[in-house]
C-alpha cells in the first residue's frame, strides 16, 4: 500500500468517528441533560526522507483527537414536579456512582428513595455539601421545596443544598451509563449556583444540524472511495504498461 492510501484510510477513519459521533448525538436527541459531542481531529505530518521529490516529503494524515461536549443549556421542560431541576450555566449534579465514588449529572430528575435520601430518576443519591447525602423526613417528603441557591427546603426549614461542580468540558468523559465522569472541578457557592425547579433541562441536540452533518460525512466517505478506485486505476495502469515494456 502506497503513501495515498495510507492518507485516505486515515481520512475515513476520522469520518467514521464523526458519524459515529453524529448517531449517538441523534439517538440521544430526548435525553435529559444530554450534551452534544463534537470530535476533534488534528492533522499529523510525517517527515520522509526516502522520496525524491522535495515537495512530496511531508505527508499529513488525520489522526483522532478525541471529542468535546458542546456546553450550551438544552430547553426547559416543565414537569410540574417542585423537585425536577435545571442548571442554569455550566455545572454538573454530584450523585453516588454505582460502585462507589462520586460521578455528575445534569439529568434533574429528582426523586426520594424509602430511606428518606434524594436520588436521581436512577435510584443513585445525590450528594449535597461536603459530599453526603440529603436526608428528607419522613413527614417532609410530599412538602419539599428547592430554591434557586440549590437550598432544600421543607416545611421545618432547610435540609440541604443541591451542589453544582463546574469542570473544564475537556476534563470530562462519559462513563457509559448515563454519568460523567470528571476531574479539577471547583463546587459552586450558594451565591455563584443557579437552579430552576419544577422542570428538567433537554437535550441540546439539534436534529436537523446532525441529520446535516451525516450527509455531509457520508458525501465525504463517496468521495474518499472514488479518489482511493482512481488511485487503484492508476497502479494497474501503471503495472501494464511496466508489463509491456519488459
Amino acid at each position: 500500500m502506497d503513501v495515498s492510501s495510507y492518507v485516505l484510510l486515515s481520512q475515513e477513519q476520522a469520518l467514521r468517528r464523526r458519524l459515529d459521533v453524529a448517531a449517538n448525538n441523534l439517538a440521544n436527541m430526548n435525553t435529559v441533560g444530554f450534551k452534544r459531542e463534537q470530535p476533534v481531529f488534528r492533522e499529523y505530518v510525517e517527515q520522509s526522507d526516502t522520496t525524491v521529490t522535495p515537495e512530496a516529503k511531508k505527508t499529513s494524515y488525520v489522526l483522532d483527537y478525541g471529542a468535546v461536549h458542546d456546553a450550551s443549556s438544552g430547553a426547559f421542560q416543565p414537569t410540574e414536579n417542585p423537585l425536577d431541576v435545571m442548571i442554569e450555566g455550566e455545572g454538573y449534579l454530584s450523585v453516588e456512582a454505582p460502585g462507589g465514588g462520586t460521578a455528575y449529572t445534569r439529568a434533574g430528575y429528582i426523586k426520594v428513595l424509602e430511606n428518606g435520601d434524594l436520588a436521581t430518576a436512577g435510584g443513585q443519591r445525590i450528594l449535597g455539601e461536603g459530599g453526603k447525602p440529603i436526608s428528607v423526613p419522613p413527614e417532609s417528603a410530599g412538602r419539599l421545596t428547592i430554591g434557586n441557591d440549590g437550598s432544600v427546603m421543607g416545611p421545618d426549614g432547610p435540609l440541604g443544598r443541591l451542589t453544582v461542580t463546574r469542570f473544564d468540558e475537556a476534563d470530562m468523559d462519559p462513563r457509559g451509563d448515563g454519568l460523567m465522569s470528571g476531574n479539577n472541578g471547583r463546587e459552586l457557592t450558594a451565591a455563584e449556583t443557579s437552579i430552576k425547579s419544577g422542570g428538567v433541562e433537554g437535550s441540546n441536540v439539534n436534529a436537523i444540524v446532525e441529520t446535516t452533518d451525516m450527509v455531509e460525512i457520508l458525501r465525504a466517505y463517496q468521495t474518499s472511495q472514488h479518489l482511493s478506485e482512481s488511485i487503484s486505476d492508476m497502479r494497474k495502469s501503471a503495472i501494464d504498461r511496466l508489463g509491456r515494456v519488459s
